[in-house]
């Protein structure tokens, strides 16, 4: 809404973009089924019952809201314009809301979900013979029930009070809180993994099970961490903006590209399920099984 309101500076690349619904819709199918065959694959192996990957099963369905979500409002605005829905004015914010509050948590849970997948991972790597007192099944559940609370109530908040800058700020130093957190764990875990290796190297003997798997785990959470800020960094950029120079020429041609930033975003969500099929081999396995058994 905000960035509707603001485009409207002169210049050819000031035009933003024309992306198609179609191409919304279609990023928003395939990663819908991609994140559903993570959730079943984790739910299908009881290898996989653990604190670990019911933590990416959970961002997994944070995705799955980005995809419904989008597809939702892709569906409703189409019916609305091709007169085959027919609404109050009334109904049709308040449809609005209800999809932009689902869209809010989506984001608040997958950033969340990244940040305790980093922590845990964290305490995988520093304290590995104490993990499994330290990130028991019932903290585990804890921990996801508070973030899916906090990420409805946050939501609610937003939307209600979106006009506010104070609310845009708290959402934009969330996401750099978080950004920073994960960060600051993964290059403490990478100092311990080149630590490793170079001991290894040091003393000519083949590397253990644990240190190759602690390097393979640091290297996809920078992976997810890296694909999160691409995808997601424009959209806070958006944020930034909004509540710093909203009628800045400049700032107002940034604003005409926000359904690429939405694009970015869907990508997102596409692109994290083919990360943990490709880097976790129990995973990878229990994926072509999902399929097979679907066909």
């Amino acid at each position: 809404n905000q960035s509707n309101a603001t485009v409207g500076a002169g210049g050819g690349w000031c035009q933003g973009l024309d992306i198609p619904n179609e191409l919304f819709l279609a990023l928003g199918l395939v990663s819908l089924v991609e994140n559903l065959l993570v959730v079943a694959a984790i739910l299908k192996n009881r290898n996989l019952h653990s604190p670990t990957y019911y933590f990416i099963c959970c961002l997994a369905v944070s995705d799955m809201l980005v995809s419904i979500s989008n597809l939702a409002e892709m569906l409703f605005m189409l019916l609305l314009e091709h007169g085959v829905l027919v609404m109050r004015p009334s109904i049709v914010r308040h449809m609005d809301s209800v999809i932009d509050m689902l869209i809010c948590s989506s984001v608040v849970s997958s950033l969340s979900f990244l940040g305790v997948i980093a922590v845990d991972r964290y305490i995988t790597i520093f304290y590995a013979l104490r993990y499994h007192s330290i990130m028991t099944l019932q903290r585990a559940v804890v921990t996801m029930a508070s973030v899916w609370l906090a990420s409805t109530v946050s939501s609610t908040v937003l939307i209600t009070y979106y006009r506010s800058n104070t609310i845009l700020l708290c959402l934009i130093g969330f996401f750099l809180f978080m950004l920073v957190l994960m960060l600051v764990l993964y290059i403490h875990m990478f100092a311990l993994a080149r630590h490793h290796l170079h001991s290894i190297s040091s003393q000519q003997k083949p590397p253990t099970a644990h240190r190759g798997g602690s390097l393979k785990g640091a290297v996809t959470l920078t992976i997810l961490l890296g694909v999160f800020f691409i995808c997601w960094g424009p959209f806070f950029f958006h944020l930034i903006l909004i509540v710093t120079c909203p009628t800045n020429p400049f700032c107002t041609c940034f604003f005409s590209y926000f359904n690429l930033f939405l694009i970015l975003i869907i990508c997102n969500s596409v692109i994290d399920p083919l990360i943990y099929a490709f880097r976790s081999q129990e995973l990878r396995r229990t994926l072509r099984e999902v399929v097979t058994c679907s066909w």
